[in-house]
């Protein structure tokens, strides 16, 4: 019998830049192929992400074993790399995320499936 690796929750946030918001949503509209297959390989499901009032909202699941190494294998792809060279100029990370993170990690505080 196969171990089964439990789903694991993320919720994430930053700030979008007020000037650029439209063309991020119309950006988000039509996420290139190359980008959504690497999402998909990196185990991440159910990736949403939300606005309001110039606040950014990502949800997503993950379903892997190793995120740390999927998340590099996900830095490492061109395409990728080359999406958020055009998103980050549109986003404004908050200035106390974790060294290393763009989008701030937030802490799940209730969950009911």
């Amino acid at each position: 019998m196969k171990h089964k690796i439990p789903v694991r929750r993320f919720g994430m946030v930053l700030r979008v830049r007020p000037e650029k918001f439209e063309e991020y949503k119309r950006q988000h509209a039509a996420v290139w192929p190359a980008v959504l297959e690497r999402i998909t390989a990196s185990k991440i499901a159910n990736y949403s992400i939300y606005h309001r009032e110039g606040w950014l909202f990502s949800y997503f699941e993950y379903s892997g074993d190793d995120f740390d190494a999927d998340m590099r294998l996900m830095a490492a792809d061109v395409a990728t790399r080359r999406w958020w060279s055009i998103m980050e100029p549109m986003q404004d990370p908050l200035p106390s995320r974790e060294p290393g993170e763009w989008w701030a990690r937030m802490e799940e505080v209730f969950h009911h499936d």
